[in-house]
């Protein structure tokens, strides 16, 4: 299985050079790693609205990602893939790798590492892994996107989560910046370091 997905890899990594030469787009799914990177967005950080009830997170409903990317390994950088079709609209959760240590919940101050994709492009606009150092938040307190404060509750240290995250729940109808399009989906991978 392995085999099959680096060949797989191997293949489209040729076929998306070849489509970017010609400046074309592909339908299919798109895998994604930091070292293609090349703009970088603030952290997953708003000052807008909390997703905080009284204190504690109270997570929407979420569907489980369906196409989810590959697990990796805890450690390492992780691929993502774009999958095909339009974005969600909902919040989408998929543990790739269930940690083994204690669960994150409202109130925790979390280190994660993590890349986030914005859909619309398929391409990288942040990677702690890039900055070589995870990223610290308070969990529930409205510090990151609401679908941060949502998705990361539950998971457990030493896991890794793929979280697709509708706009509503990221940045909405404002562009944060370089790489993140107005009303775009994201995609991130994250790694749950420690709970502090």
């Amino acid at each position: 299985m392995t085999r099959l997905r680096t060949w797989t890899f191997v293949a489209l990594a040729a076929s998306s050079l070849g489509l970017a030469a010609c400046g074309s787009s592909s339908s299919s799914s798109t895998t994604t790693t930091a070292a293609s990177t090349a703009t970088t967005a603030t952290p997953a950080t708003t000052g807008g609205s909390t997703a905080t009830t009284g204190g504690s997170t109270t997570p929407s409903t979420y569907a489980t990602v369906s196409d989810p990317s590959a697990a990796g390994t805890i450690g390492t950088e992780p691929t993502i893939t774009v999958p095909p079709g339009s974005p969600p609209t909902q919040l989408e959760v998929k543990d790739l790798i269930v940690g083994t240590g204690p669960a994150a919940k409202a109130g925790d101050n979390v280190s994660v590492q993590y890349v986030g994709v914005a859909y619309s492009s398929k391409q990288i606009f942040d990677s702690s892994w890039s900055r070589g150092q995870p990223f610290q938040f308070v969990l529930g307190k409205g510090t990151v996107i609401p679908g941060w404060d949502e998705g990361v509750v539950g998971m457990q240290v030493g896991g890794r989560r793929e979280l697709i995250i509708p706009p509503n729940l990221a940045y909405g109808a404002q562009s944060p910046g370089s790489g993140i399009a107005a009303n775009d989906t994201l995609i991130f991978v994250v790694d749950l370091v420690k709970i502090n």
